[in-house]
Order: C-alpha cells, then sequence, then structure tokens
C-alpha cells in the first residue's frame, strides 16, 4: 500500500525532503533559546554583567528569527507536498478508473469512488503534511530537549523520562481502541454518498412519487451511523487530553519542587531551572503533537487503503502482445459464446451463443427484459470479456484488436441515454472530434433531432445540463443517436 501511494509524489519529491529537513532546522533554534536565556539570567542579570545581556540578547533575536524562517519555509514546503501529492493521487485513480472495464467498474459503487476521491484523498493529504512537519519536528524536539535536559541535571531529567514512558503507553492503548472504529466510518461515508447521489439525481422521481419523507429518513439514518461511530471514537480519543494535562503538571510541579531545593543548595542555578522548565513543555507539547499524528494517520490508514485498492485495480481487458489495429469490415460472428459477470456464477448470462451477421447487414434482436440482450452488444466492442468461445468482427477475434482501434469502428447507443454538461455540438462531438458543424446537423438530421434542435433559441449551441436534465428523454436518446452516427462505424 506505502508503495503505491508514494508512487503518487513524483515531482514533489524535492519539497517534500525540504520540509523535514527546515523542520529539524526549527527545532534546533527552538532548543538553543532556552540555553541562551539561562546564560542571560546567569551570567548577565546576576552577575550584572550588561555586555554579556547585549551579546546574548543579539544571539537571541538571530536565532529566533532564523527559527522563524525555517518554520515558515517547512510549513511552504508542506503545503506544497501534501496538496501535490494529493493531487497526483485524484489524477492518478481518475485515469486508472477511465481503463476500468465493465467488470471492474462494477466492483465498486459510484457513491464509493467519489468518497475515495474527495474524502479519502483529503485525510491522507493532511497525514501526509503532518506526517512530513510534526512527524520529524515532533521527535526531533523530544530528542533534543531530552538530551538538553539531562546535560543539565540528569536527576531532574529522569522526571521526563517516566513521564514519556507513561504517556508513551497511554497513546498506544488509545489509538489501538479507535482503529477499528475509523475504519467502519469510512465505510458509512459511501452509503452517506450514495443517499445523496441518488437523491439529487433522481429528485423528479422523488418528488413525483412524494417520496421526500421516506428519502429524508434514509439519509438520516445514515448520517446518524456515520455520528455514532464519530462519537464512540472520539469519546475515546478525548482521553488524550486530561492524561497529557496531568503528566504536565505533574512534571511542572515534581521539576518545581526538586529543583527549588537543588537551587537552595548550589546544585541547580536559577537559569537552568527556568531552562529545565521551558524543556518539560517541549517534551510534553512533542507529545502531544505526536499524539496528533497518530490519531490522523489511524483515521488515513483506512483512507490510504482504500485509494491503494483502486490504483492497484487493474483492468480486466488488455491489449494483446501484437494487435490488430485494422478493421477489415462490419461482420460479426458468436461462436460457442458463453458469458457471465462473474466467474464464479453459477449460471452464465449467455450460453452456447452462435449467431453471424453479415457487414451491411441490419438485424433485430428480441427477448425478454433481462434476457442479456445488453449484454450480447458489448461483448462486440469488448466491454466484457467472453469465458468461453469467441467473439469476431471482421474475421478477427475482438481479444485480438487493439482496444482503441476496436471501439472507434463500434457505435453504440447504450438503454441510459447520457448526455454531459456543455453545448448540444459539444455533446455530438463525442462521435467525432473533428466533425464539422454541417456533419453535425446531417447527424442530427438523420436521427430526427434536427427538427426540435431547431426550435431552440442557440439551436446548436443550446447549453446542456449536466445528465441532459433540460431536454426530454426522446429528445436526449435522438442527439445519443445522431452521436453515434457521426462516429461513422464500420458497416
Amino acid at each position: 500500500m506505502l508503495k503505491t501511494l508514494a508512487r503518487q509524489i513524483k515531482e514533489y519529491k524535492k519539497v517534500s525532503m525540504m520540509t523535514p529537513v527546515f523542520m529539524v532546522l526549527e527545532v534546533i533554534m527552538d532548543t538553543a533559546i532556552p540555553l541562551i536565556m539561562a546564560s542571560i539570567i546567569d551570567y548577565g542579570v546576576e552577575k550584572g554583567d550588561i555586555n554579556h545581556i547585549y551579546k546574548m540578547g543579539a544571539l537571541m533575536i538571530v536565532v529566533a528569527a532564523f527559527g522563524l524562517f525555517t518554520g515558515y519555509m517547512g510549513g511552504v514546503c508542506g503545503a506544497k507536498a501534501s496538496t501535490g501529492f494529493a493531487k497526483n493521487l485524484r489524477k492518478a485513480m481518475f485515469e486508472n478508473v477511465q481503463t476500468f472495464s465493465f467488470a471492474n467498474i462494477d466492483k465498486y459503487s459510484t457513491a464509493g469512488l467519489i468518497t475515495r476521491l474527495t474524502t479519502d484523498v483529503t485525510n491522507v493529504q493532511m497525514a501526509y503534511q503532518m506526517i512530513l512537519r510534526m512527524c520529524f519536528r515532533a521527535p526531533m524536539n523530544l530528542i533534543c530537549a531530552m538530551v538538553m535536559a539531562f546535560f543539565i541535571s540528569p536527576r531532574l531529567a529522569t522526571v521526563y523520562l517516566v513521564a514519556v514512558f507513561f504517556l508513551g503507553i497511554c497513546l498506544f492503548l488509545i489509538m489501538n481502541a479507535t482503529t477499528k472504529s475509523f475504519r467502519q466510518i469510512f465505510k458509512k461515508y459511501d452509503e452517506l454518498n450514495a443517499s445523496v447521489q441518488e437523491n439529487v439525481s433522481a429528485i423528479r422521481v422523488v418528488k413525483a412519487y412524494v417520496r421526500e419523507d421516506y428519502e429524508k429518513k434514509r439519509f438520516s439514518s445514515a448520517a446518524d451511523n456515520v455520528y455514532r461511530l464519530f462519537v464512540k471514537a472520539e469519546k475515546i480519543l478525548t482521553l488524550n487530553n486530561p492524561i497529557m494535562q496531568m503528566t504536565v503538571y505533574t512534571c511542572i510541579l515534581l521539576i518545581s519542587w526538586m529543583g527549588a531545593k537543588m537551587v537552595v543548595v548550589d546544585d541547580l542555578l536559577t537559569g537552568e531551572l527556568m531552562s529545565l522548565l521551558t524543556y518539560c513543555m517541549n517534551i510534553l507539547m512533542s507529545l502531544m503533537m505526536l499524539s496528533m499524528i497518530f490519531v490522523m494517520m489511524t483515521m488515513s490508514s483506512a483512507s490510504a487503503q482504500r485509494i491503494a485498492e483502486v490504483l492497484n485495480e487493474k483492468s480486466d481487458l488488455v491489449n494483446p502482445d501484437e494487435p490488430v489495429y485494422q478493421v477489415k469490415d462490419g461482420s460479426i460472428t458468436f461462436e460457442d459464446v458463453v458469458f457471465s459477470y462473474r466467474k464464479d456464477s453459477a449460471e452464465p448470462v449467455l450460453k452456447d451463443i452462435d449467431l453471424e451477421i453479415k457487414s451491411g447487414e441490419t438485424i433485430g434482436i428480441i427477448g425478454g427484459t433481462g434476457s442479456a440482450k445488453s449484454s450480447l452488444v458489448n461483448l462486440i466492442s469488448r466491454l466484457y470479456d467472453v469465458q468461453e468461445g469467441s467473439v469476431k468482427v471482421g474475421g478477427v477475434d475482438v481479444r485480438e484488436y487493439d482496444l482503441e482501434t476496436l471501439r472507434n469502428e463500434v457505435s453504440v447507443v447504450l438503454q441510459k441515454n447520457v448526455l454531459f454538461s456543455g453545448s448540444i455540438l459539444e455533446n455530438l462531438r463525442w462521435g467525432n472530434p473533428d466533425a464539422t458543424e454541417e456533419e453535425c446537423k446531417y447527424a442530427c438530421k438523420l436521427a430526427c433531432a434536427d427538427e426540435f434542435i431547431e426550435r431552440m433559441p442557440d439551436k446548436y449551441e443550446t447549453y446542456i445540463e449536466q445528465g441532459g436534465t433540460n431536454v426530454s428523454g426522446g429528445q436526449k436518446q435522438r442527439l445519443c443517436i445522431a452521436r453515434a452516427l457521426l462516429k461513422k462505424p464500420r458497416c
């Protein structure tokens, strides 16, 4: 899974590597500031050395400014890397979906693919940004602060060490308990998106049958499922803050109490005690950041798996090693064809089909609903592959053709007439991108679509809404027929 996702970093490798470098430099600057502050107090203020205060003060300003710059650059590089990574993930998934056969598409719901391209990618994007920034900054900050604390006072630094182990165990238990809930949440997101998509796309049917109340209940049920799972996970995650705060305050009290005693007996300087308290906050804030990283990674792990699933999906239909690029004629032959949508199906959809259609011949296939008429036609352009037997076009098995060549020679008007947002001309040119306006008009005349197009105010420049909602079912069908004719299929 990680290798699959990592391949999409591509041109953002440089900024991805620069981000942790800037984060490490920022941590070094942040670690140096308490030491400089301790020096100012112990050797400047207490000894009355104004020159030392000026020198250390100037150094602190330079260190702080450089720390601010590295932090800013780390943020910029992290944002570029994570957003670029998300862009590549969406592009790679969308491009891979375009290669799917109908059999591949049947494995995923439309809502599921939309969730993967939106919510899941956003989760992975946020996790990647946190990994680049916090995953390097927090451990480095923790290590540097711990080293400096032991350098100043090993005895007091032991308090931090105990706190780190305690919080580490607590975080592990919390994250382990929430992982299962987050994995379930994104499955419920699919159901939520499916409810929204189906309702919006079929809103006319919903209103025609007065099913608004039913659809509201259905959506509410899907939303409640997501809500309950999130609440369940968040209830466990809320334990993180009180445990963290309790540990912070306990450490501050212990360090203050033990440190004050050491200052009194001259085992510790006042400035060193202040530095230790600063390092205490650095260490515990680093642990807080790590806990946030674990939360985000827990949420995004389920999303990452779902994204990798789509990226790793390979089309069932592939070009042969030496494809045929020329279709001789439009003759079609079915020889002992057996087909089923799934290989493990008990009964095939088509069985022992023998059919011969000569080039230029017009035939009609008649059968009851569900008798696999559409499935038979889909085998011609190799939208599915047969399990047994063969389908030949121009005397050549369709599995021997280059897929693009074969499909360019076949025009299909599907049962569900689909138009895309854009002008009528743009929709017609799906059949032939290079078609002139005159060719488009001629195709519409053959499909008897010119009558209603000419009555429209903008005629062939009339804008078609998404899904063709501003034209009737019959008009949509005629435009789809005209689009198929423009393709000039092999006869």
